[in-house]
């Protein structure tokens, strides 16, 4: 297996004090790596989870290890879109400025099933839920300019178990066909990637910009649908590792490097991976940032589409920020 890529050492020292975080599923795994990172940086971060006290004893871990920065946690639960109105709305009270939002949190391979809002789980939490969130949050964006906005999305982008990444715009939520799992996670991915593309396009001239990653093969709890997390983390460890798996602090170091490097600022809409299983296998070995071998992530009619329909899907109207 090629060797994970690692942050360079400069980044991972800048001083970020003055400078305000949103981390989607900051509670555990590459998220609670990425605060950690953030606040060690002295950051102000603010912990978005749907689980509060999973995010308070995540808060009061990271304090305890002396870091500079503060860290706020709040409840948010991007399955409903009410939900994600309320925590924009006090977090735009409680902050006029943010510099970065790092739509973070996800879901992989659960059972058939709907988000309060009627839509299909994966698509609707993944995708609809950060892209409402973004939406709301682009103000304080502004104001923090120069900001960035990381979509975390994964090289099942490209196939997950052999089912290519594409947005089915004819059965987006599954009514029509028979669900299946990895396909629905393949498509909230590349939507996740197509986002960040036509944000930055979307953005460009204020000072805002946009990436999407792949962290890798990452030990952590969204493997529970597809095995339980005992086994990942007890059993199968060692053989896991030895055909790829790596630690979370390992898979937060892409979002690391699309929010804080130079190059990332340059490359509004870029896609920065990890190493991954991909259909090419020059792709493999990631890169910072990287071409994606599926041929819809290149797609500017497709992600403009998406724009329109997740616009209207979370009922944000024809208004464009």
């Amino acid at each position: 297996m090629p060797k994970p890529l690692q942050c360079p050492a400069e980044l991972l020292t800048l001083d970020l004090v003055g400078r305000t975080y949103v981390v989607t599923g900051g509670n555990s795994g590459i998220g609670l790596e990425t605060v950690r990172q953030l606040a060690k940086q002295g950051a102000k971060v603010i912990l978005a989870c749907r689980r509060v006290a999973e995010g308070e004893k995540a808060r009061k871990l990271i304090l305890e290890e002396g870091v500079r920065g503060s860290i706020e946690v709040a409840e948010l639960d991007l399955a409903h879109l009410d939900a994600i109105r309320k925590f924009s709305s006090r977090v735009l009270e409680n902050h006029k400025a943010i510099h970065g939002l790092i739509n973070n949190a996800g879901i992989m391979n659960p059972p058939k099933g709907k988000t309060q809002d009627g839509f299909e789980l994966q698509f609707g939490t993944n995708h609809l839920g950060h892209y409402l969130l973004t939406e709301l949050l682009l103000p304080a964006l502004k104001n923090g300019a120069p900001s960035r906005v990381v979509n975390v999305s994964s090289c099942f982008h490209d196939k997950a178990f052999g089912r290519e990444g594409k947005i089915d715009f004819d059965d987006l939520q599954f009514e029509k066909k028979k669900y299946d799992g990895w396909e629905a996670y393949a498509q909230s991915k590349l939507a996740n990637l197509l986002h960040a593309k036509h944000l930055a396009k979307r953005l460009n001239g204020t000072g805002i910009t946009a990436a999407s990653v792949h962290p890798g093969w990452v030990r952590s709890n969204l493997i529970k649908f597809s095995m339980p997390v005992w086994m990942q983390n007890t059993v199968l460890k060692p053989l896991l590792k030895l055909a790829g798996m790596i630690e979370p602090w390992q898979g937060a170091q892409s979002t690391l490097f699309a929010l804080l490097s130079p190059e990332a600022a340059s490359r509004s809409g870029a896609y920065f991976s990890q190493v991954g299983i991909y259909r090419e296998k020059k792709a493999c070995a990631g890169g910072w940032p990287m071409e994606s071998p599926n041929p819809h992530a290149h797609d500017a009619a497709l992600a403009e589409r998406l724009d329109a329909i997740s616009r209207e899907l979370v009922a944000l109207g024809n208004s464009v920020t």
